[in-house]
């Protein structure tokens, strides 16, 4: 494992973020260097995985970790496992769970991990070896007062509790606390599988009772059917929403009236089991629909747009053709900053993924603080709770909003930076230091 500071110049992603960062910084009070701390990760791991795949063979996959600011707490956030996981993604990624912690008043900061993999072509076993292995690695730069990871893109509970197990015997006692996401029996958090689609089912329910929606009348379009995509859609459709078009890697399908929601998850999973890990099913295999293409659906005449796959799939380039009112961004960075400056000229509403998909990392911290007491919650507690704390932080988005005629994502960073500035502050600046000559 080599350990580094940030001096190098980011790519893409991460200035991409920034820019956001210096928007926002413009209508805060936070000090110049607490700004110029969070435009630097604190640490970066980069390592090198050995594997012995299943015919004997060994190979070598790299990861990361990013542990971008602890101002606030431990770091926190998942490890995904893609064929395209970059370091300035990885940067990026950790920049905005600092932001999102902050945005829902956790006492976390920012971190995230991941590795080059394409998770789906290794046998459970290698999976398992995998894991194991990348938890071996990084054995002293995650902790769970340092730096706590969890799922991400095709990682799951049960990636997760080999992990925590993995780190239990490399410190020879039960560590539950050092991972959230896991199975329920091994120290996983009720209502933990479906808090980021719930999450961004509050931030919705919120926005009906604002705008006096009836759900009947409110179309959906979901880009991305994995756990955030399903759940939302599920709760949707059950609040009688018409969920008119979904879609997943390999594109996606439309019914005017509405898809049988429930149906096509119990299609798209069935096949799933302990020794399959993965759904191999794709959705325009499931139901009778109309066939459209991911940039279909992105363009499609709905009123609410959820990009729930990967970042970066709404640019300059489309973003001209969006025509829903409301784009819920239960996705990491699916729009970049040029189609966000398209997409405020045309007022559409965008609820920040730093808003939309926190009710993944805000269930993750129950799940923190439950291991660490011992006390655990009814699912009904947990669901109370999540709801609680992103109706009220959406609630303060919209006063920030009206307050200093921004959009809705540039006052989440204006709140996070507040509450950032809070604690670097804590600890004394400059302007501290000045008074003290």
């Amino acid at each position: 494992m080599t350990a580094s500071s940030s001096s190098q110049i980011p790519d893409q992603p991460f200035l991409d973020a920034l820019n956001r960062l210096d928007l926002a910084a413009e209508h805060t009070s936070i000090p110049g260097e607490a700004l110029q701390r969070l435009k630097h990760p604190q640490s970066i791991a980069e390592v090198n995985i050995p594997t012995r795949m299943d015919d004997g063979s060994l190979r070598i996959f790299k990861g990361y970790r990013v542990r971008h600011n602890d101002s606030r707490g431990p770091g926190k956030g998942g490890i995904r496992y893609h064929p395209e996981v970059d370091l300035e993604e990885v940067k990026a990624l950790a920049f905005w769970m600092t932001c999102k912690c902050a945005v829902v008043d956790l006492p976390f900061g920012g971190a995230k991990g991941g590795i080059i993999v394409n998770p789906k072509e290794l046998s459970p076993l290698e999976l398992e070896r995998l894991s194991r292995g990348f938890i071996r690695t990084l054995g002293d730069f995650i902790g769970p007062e340092t730096d706590v990871p969890a799922p991400d893109v095709y990682t799951n509970s049960m990636i997760m509790g080999w992990m925590m197990d993995e780190y239990s015997k490399m410190v020879r006692k039960r560590t539950l606390s050092v991972v959230t996401g896991k199975p329920i029996p091994i120290g996983g958090s009720l209502g933990r599988h479906e808090a980021t689609g719930r999450g961004g089912y509050y931030c919705l329910k919120e926005l009906e009772a604002k705008q006096g929606w009836k759900p009947r009348d409110i179309r959906v379009a979901i880009q991305g059917f994995g756990n955030a995509g399903q759940h939302v859609a599920r709760l949707l459709h059950h609040d009688g929403y018409r969920v008119v078009a979904v879609s997943d890697s390999k594109g996606g399908i439309y019914h005017r009236d509405g898809l049988n929601v429930p149906e096509l998850i119990e299609a798209k999973n069935r096949r799933t089991s302990l020794q399959e890990v993965y759904c191999t099913d794709s959705v325009c295999d499931l139901t009778k629909a109309d066939f459209m293409t991911n940039d279909e659906l992105l363009r499609s005449d709905v009123d609410v747009l959820i990009p729930a796959a990967l970042g970066g799939v709404i640019t300059r380039e489309n973003a001209n053709d969006i025509q829903a009112e409301v784009i819920l961004e239960m996705a990491n960075g699916p729009i970049t900053s040029k189609a966000d400056t398209i997409l405020s000229r045309k007022k559409k509403l965008v609820i920040p993924d730093i808003l939309a998909n926190a009710g993944g990392v805000t269930v993750s911290y129950f799940e923190w603080t439950q291991n660490r007491t011992g006390w655990y919650w009814k699912q009904e507690e947990v669901n109370s709770k999540l709801a609680e704390i992103i109706q009220r932080e959406l609630d303060a988005l919209f006063s920030v909003m009206q307050e200093k005629q921004l959009d809705m994502r540039t006052a989440a960073y204006v709140a996070a930076l507040n509450r950032i500035g809070e604690a670097v502050g804590c600890l004394g600046t400059q302007s501290y230091y000045q008074q003290q000559i």
